[in-house]
């Protein structure tokens, strides 16, 4: 029997709004035309690619000129980094130590040094260190919230800091974008990195903000499209997509009431019924949807499979080696000690969850942790805590 599945996997990617799927369907069924060509249905399609543009820029407070649509997140980090790294001279790159593998990996294939910037126990950038690192530096990558335990980072300070030394500074916002008000002005930054699968938008299509004025070099190189900054023919049906979810997100605008009140409830139940449990990170500044904790005595492995088995979609945020979880480079960079950090669950609500789900998934773990803890008292082999579990919810 198929157990009705509850997704808390909102930072891994998000459903479609329906919205989102009915501006796709006429460029996916009948939208074939290739956006260079020179006939009618080529320059409808090229119609729809600006109105997305004009779109995006709208939501975060841009100009449509300063976006460049890619092929998803990782290629927009990718774009900015190798293009900064033509534009500046000399000097360092400077990235927080809680970076995505997306930035971390990209700045290491650089031909310039790389220093990372701690943080504090909370998660958040350590201001003092970063700014020690500074002399020296060419370019910044911070991103603007931790995809793993959804802390906020200081970027509008950041860029301050930059812009007194003429350091160029790109933020990759991929998993702020939709949880919270994102406006590039304000941040101050020269690039900054989204994807539209993380805000209920299409996988496989993500966008690049370049500040005007500032020199760019193509990372991808072939034909013409996107202004001569990307070559390869654009995904038509995906870049729409991106532009009706970016309008969908800027209707919410600033409220995110209904993803606090869910990542609340759920954190409070627990905190409240079941002995043995954190929070990772600041509980203050970071995304209303996101509650990253920590099960003393439990193995997250463990408890992923017991809560899929349950109905709850939710996601450990570090890598798994050997079926073991070890502690990812964030929670070291936190100081978490091994034990807790293999303990520690990603929860991540969406706009598509429902006020009830908080509770009853609350129910669920309480219920997981509670059996996996007894098991491993008694010395049970998991496979039978699997297979006589019974988690309910009535």
């Amino acid at each position: 029997m198929l157990v009705p599945m509850i997704h808390l996997d909102a930072n891994g990617s998000t459903a479609l709004l329906p919205e989102v799927l009915e501006a796709m369907l006429p460029w996916l069924r009948n939208g074939h035309a290739n956006p260079s060509g020179a006939y009618a249905g080529s320059r409808q399609a090229r119609q729809a690619i600006d109105d997305a543009r004009s779109q995006v820029a709208e939501w975060i407070g841009a100009e449509a000129d300063e976006i460049l649509f890619t092929g998803g997140g990782t290629e927009s980090v990718n774009t900015a980094l190798h293009s900064m790294d033509r534009l500046v001279g000399d000097g360092a790159t400077v990235v927080s130590a809680i970076e995505h593998s997306a930035v971390l990996r990209s700045a290491e294939d650089l031909q310039r040094p790389v220093k990372y910037a701690g943080v504090h126990s909370d998660g958040r950038l350590d201001l003092d260190k970063f700014a020690a690192l500074l002399p020296g530096a060419a370019m910044i990558s911070v991103m603007a919230a931790n995809n793993e335990t959804g802390v906020l980072q200081p970027v509008r300070e950041v860029a301050n800091m930059a812009r007194e030394r003429g350091i160029a500074v790109h933020s990759d916002a991929i998993q702020a974008a939709g949880k919270t008000d994102l406006q590039v002005r304000q941040l101050g930054v020269d690039f900054l990195s989204l994807s539209a699968h993380k805000f209920h938008g299409p996988k496989g299509v993500g966008a690049l903000y370049m500040r005007r004025g500032i020199r760019f070099f193509p990372f991808l190189k072939g034909g013409t499209q996107e202004n001569g900054r990307r070559a390869g023919t654009e995904n038509v049906a995906g870049i729409v997509g991106m532009g009706a979810a970016a309008m969908a997100m800027k209707r919410i605008a600033s409220d995110h009431t209904g993803l606090h009140l869910m990542r609340d409830t759920f954190e409070s139940k627990l905190l409240a019924e079941l002995p043995g449990v954190a929070i990772n990170g600041d509980p203050v500044h970071r995304l209303p949807n996101t509650s990253h904790l920590a099960f003393e005595g439990c193995e997250a492995v463990d408890l992923i499979k017991l809560l899929d088995e349950a109905g709850i979609e939710c996601s450990a945020g570090s890598a798994c080696m050997a079926g073991k979880i070890r502690p990812s480079h964030v929670q070291l960079a936190m100081g978490l000690d091994g034990a807790r950090g293999r303990s520690s669950l990603r929860f991540s609500f969406s706009i598509l969850n429902q006020a009830a789900e908080a509770w009853q998934a609350a129910e669920l773990v309480k219920q997981a942790v509670t059996r996996l803890r007894q098991a491993q008292v008694h010395g049970t082999d998991m496979g039978i805590v699997r297979a006589s579990c019974g988690l309910t919810f009535s």
